[in-house]
């Protein structure tokens, strides 16, 4: 069989469960449709005032399932549109998002469910043909069942030979119809729900400007902490070096053996200010990335965790200095959080160049239940993905696992 016929049965199964999606989601839109009518109704009497957005939040989850499902069945994802939040109803209607979840609805109601059962039905078929295909003499011998635009079926010859032609017919179309359908409520899904290039554009630069702020925020956090970190350790350091100096320099014609004392002091405390100065520079940029590049890094910060890491990097090409960085952080910071807080016996960080990206994705068996806004590392880790245009996300199910993904596009 060729690739490119075992490509197109192997969208077979994907196709079905996409038409039985939009049955689904059809049916729910069929219950829901009427509901918002009544709640629009209401508003005249000012009960619909309050309980209208909870009606419109229940289509935008509906809305929300069509378009992760269409995305997973097209395999072109969009780019997201933040939605606004819809706590009042002015809010809601004031949101383009609103207004395309609204003409989706009825579309979803006769299109997903009636493109879902025509596809999940030819499905079907053959398996109709096959059984009825077996009962002919089930039928009188005056009113014999027929098949093939009418051709009768008296024998076990002619039900061999027009039911195996039947069948044939059932597969092709079994194969062929669900994914025409699925494909059509693909591209009309994708016509009503996603937004168009305007919308993307200035979502996208809502997106860079909070970004470049975070950037920015997180830019003066570090150097207020290099700061802090110089002040409070290197220069402490370099003070008392140069004070045992100053006491060495005064006793020198009278007491040797002090001066001997105070000079071994003051080497002690140059070389406590080097390692003090060089871990302050690792924060920065670390050395290991330009000595042993991002795959070296990676493995021996892989090896000094204190859980299991499994480590896979693929062939990673010319990767930017700041890319590499990012990269790193977020994996000694995903390690550090499964090592303290997980509970994981076993960690994976898998590293490949996709395209134009290069994508991290670490994960662990621990408990999960990991909560962004509980503490500053994950916080720091999307700051400084994002800077970079990049994107973090995080799955953390409560009992488990936990999936840190990261994508960063190594050319700008």
């Amino acid at each position: 069989m060729s690739d490119e016929s075992s490509s197109g049965l192997a969208r077979v199964p994907r196709a079905l469960r996409f038409c039985a999606v939009g049955v689904g989601l059809g049916v729910a839109s069929m219950a829901l449709l009427p509901v918002l009518l009544l709640l629009a109704a209401l508003c005249l009497l000012g009960v619909g005032l309050f309980l209208l957005p909870a009606g419109l939040r229940v289509l935008a989850r509906l809305a929300d399932m069509a378009r992760r499902e269409t995305d997973r069945f097209t395999g072109r994802p969009t780019p997201e549109v933040p939605r606004a939040a819809g706590q009042r109803l002015a809010e809601s209607l004031g949101d383009p998002v609103t207004w395309r979840d609204l003409r989706w609805l009825p579309t979803s109601m006769v299109a997903g469910t009636t493109l879902g059962v025509l596809g999940l039905g030819v499905a079907v078929t053959p398996l109709v043909a096959l059984v009825a295909t077996g009962f002919w003499w089930v039928f009188p011998e005056d009113e014999p069942m027929r098949m093939l635009a009418g051709q009768p079926v008296d024998s076990w010859g002619s039900a061999g030979l027009l039911g195996g032609t039947t069948l044939v017919l059932a597969v092709v179309l079994a194969v062929v119809v669900p994914v025409a359908a699925a494909s059509l409520l693909g591209w009309i899904n994708r016509v009503l729900l996603h937004p168009g290039e305007r919308e993307r554009l200035a979502a996208r630069v809502d997106t860079l400007r909070a970004t470049r702020s975070g950037a920015v925020s997180a830019h003066d956090a570090e150097l207020r902490r290099i700061e802090r970190d110089l002040h409070d350790g290197t220069q402490a350091r370099l003070v008392s070096i140069a004070m045992h100096l100053g006491l060495a320099e005064r006793r020198l014609g009278d007491d040797p053996q002090a001066v001997g004392e105070l000079v071994a002091k003051a080497r002690a405390g140059a070389e406590d200010a080097m390692v003090e100065l060089r871990e302050v520079l690792r924060q920065m940029y670390p050395p290991i990335l330009s000595d042993r590049g991002l795959p070296g890094a990676l493995a021996s910060v892989a090896s000094d965790c204190a859980v299991p890491t499994e480590l896979s990097v693929g062939e990673l090409g010319e990767v930017p200095d700041p890319v590499e960085a990012a990269v790193y952080f977020v994996v000694v910071e995903a390690l550090t959080n499964a090592a303290k807080h997980s509970g994981a016996s076993l960690v994976t960080v898998a590293v490949s160049r996709q395209g134009r990206s290069l994508r991290a994705e670490i994960r662990d068996d621990g408990a999960g239940g990991v909560v962004e806004g509980a503490g500053t590392g994950i916080v720091g880790m999307r700051r400084r993905v994002e800077a970079l245009d990049g994107r973090l996300r995080i799955d953390s199910p409560l009992g488990g696992p936990t999936t840190v993904l990261v994508d960063c596009p190594c050319e700008w």
